[in-house]
């Protein structure tokens, strides 16, 4: 008889996890149901306006802007101060095995200036070339990381640059 009583509370301990678990799944679906919904808006056009055909132009090899040798692409029409670095890739000072690719983006107060952001470009290269693997390493190291560049192209635009974006960071 009192295996009888054991089994019959096992049973109902199992059904209550079971009843459990099922409604905190519902509640995680539906939150995040909820969640998509408020950002789906975010990711699509209204339903009035096309989506920019800026994916088309690259998936065919185009760029937005320019197309000139020496001249640094826009990233976007929207921004016209916004200028797009030539990728950098580099060996890091220690390991020298470790190679780093980095993107970066340029936003100038006024007129972006070719000759400026070729300069900085320049000087983000050279400092690269002395960073060790150590020194990027975790969250903390990429903000030191971001940090720096910042403090370079800030001493290089004497204030003509007002936000310097990063669009790619791979260390291999």
């Amino acid at each position: 008889m009192a295996d009888a009583e054991s089994t019959g509370k096992k049973k109902s301990a199992m059904i209550v996890t079971i009843a459990i678990v099922a409604v905190l799944s519902v509640v995680g679906l539906g939150g995040g149901w909820l969640v998509g919904k408020m950002l789906a808006p975010a990711l699509t056009p209204p339903a009035g306006q096309e989506a920019p055909a800026e994916p088309e132009a690259k998936a065919a090899g185009g760029h937005e802007a320019g197309g000139e040798k020496g001249e640094i692409p826009n990233i976007s029409a929207s921004q016209p101060n916004l200028v797009a670095l030539d990728p950098i890739v580099t060996n890091l000072a220690y390991p020298s095995e470790n190679w780093i690719r980095i993107e970066l983006a340029l936003l100038f107060n006024g007129t972006p200036d070719p000759a400026l952001a070729e300069e900085i470009h320049q000087d983000v290269l050279a400092y690269l070339r002395t960073v060790s693997l150590q020194q990027v390493q975790g969250p903390r190291g990429f903000q030191y990381l971001r940090d720096d560049v910042s403090e370079i192209v800030d001493q290089r635009s004497q204030g003509r640059i007002s936000k310097v974006l990063f669009r790619m960071f791979v260390i291999e």
